[in-house]
């Protein structure tokens, strides 16, 4: 695979793939949380499509493909969630089996969602990685395809859409995208706004995000050089990842003008004012964007600035934790003013 298989055109040729099963994602302006935080934010609200998170595009675009030519008995998978269930959607529409790898320990309600789509669900290892190595195995022993969750041309082309999406809206409405805040786990989805952007609307300033317990693609960019990290610890599990994908690393390296990294305890704040200012009940990956666009503060002052909310599937039992019955024991939401912040 080369990274010329991504491109421009590749995203509008999956747009005819993907509309046939989704409408595209809105893009909206909340007056609290742009006067809140002195920045025009508007959010893409990748949480708002079927299986709550912008993965599926991927999904529908590759099982088009796949389905053409059917040269597996099957497909396979490793996932913390959103990119299983679209696999496991996918895969549905089209009539192929799905067997979908999930760590020990993954949300147990996007396992249901992936069930529930009908695909065999198998618990295997202590994270992403793990449960990866054990995809790679099964694939070949029982003829699945593997599916990797970011080095697949298909995938990327796919999610691509909802960055066309963002430049063909602010154009329409005559706005300006000053910078884009995308969360980074793989890179599926800022490859694809890369792609988009750089051909696009070049003069918008590309952050990536991470969360600070699991920053292997920060490390990488700072050094030029795929590094794995031991770990992955963050409460975000859709950017919960150890190991690089090579494909993708290489295009956000080319691509991204910053890295940003956030805490745990910043991506709850930021779920919580998303939810006191937007009513959007957001995970921590969907909401690390947010958390990214509030660190840099003043930099951003008087910028149009577009945080993708790259999904909602934020299991119950997070819910209890981040916000509690007895509000007194946490923040119930701070208010962020433009810090002086630069970071």
């Amino acid at each position: 695979m080369t990274t010329t298989e991504i491109s421009v055109d590749g995203i509008r040729s999956a747009k005819e793939v993907v509309y046939e099963a989704l409408a595209p994602s809105p893009l909206m302006e909340y007056p609290l949380l742009s006067h809140e935080s002195g920045i025009r934010i508007l959010l893409k609200h990748e949480n708002h499509i079927p299986t709550g998170a912008f993965k599926i595009r991927g999904g529908l675009n590759f099982m088009h493909h796949f389905n053409a030519e059917r040269t597996h008995e099957g497909v396979i998978t490793a996932t913390r969630g959103n990119h299983g269930q679209s696999v496991a959607m996918a895969a549905l529409r089209y009539g192929i089996p799905a067997t979908i790898v999930v760590p020990y320990g993954n949300n147990p309600e996007k396992n249901e969602a992936m069930r529930g789509f009908g695909a065999r669900l198998i618990e295997y290892g202590r994270d992403f990685d793990e449960a990866r190595e054990e995809v790679q195995r099964l694939s070949e022993s029982e003829n699945l395809r593997y599916i990797h969750s970011a080095n697949e041309p298909h995938l990327i082309n796919g999610v691509g859409t909802y960055a066309l999406e963002i430049i063909e809206e602010s154009t329409r409405r005559g706005m300006k995208i000053d910078a884009i805040f995308v969360p980074i786990g793989l890179g599926s989805g800022i490859c694809g706004v890369i792609t988009a952007f750089r051909a696009l609307s070049p003069e918008t300033r590309i952050y990536g995000v991470q969360a600070e317990g699991a920053p292997s693609i920060y490390l990488s960019w700072r050094a030029g050089r795929i590094i794995e990290t031991d770990e992955a610890a963050t409460m975000a599990d859709g950017i919960a990842t150890r190991v690089p994908a090579l494909t993708t690393f290489e295009i956000i390296r080319n691509g991204v003008d910053e890295i940003i990294l956030v805490s745990d305890e910043e991506i709850i704040d930021a779920i919580r004012w998303l939810w006191r200012t937007t009513h959007n009940l957001v995970e921590g990956a969907g909401a690390a964007s947010t958390a990214a666009a509030l660190k840099k503060g003043a930099a951003l002052a008087g910028k149009t600035v577009v945080c993708v909310v790259t999904g909602g599937n934020l299991d119950t039992a997070s819910i209890s934790k981040i916000f509690p019955a007895d509000q007194g024991k946490v923040s119930s939401g701070r208010k962020f003013p433009v810090s002086s912040s630069t970071d």
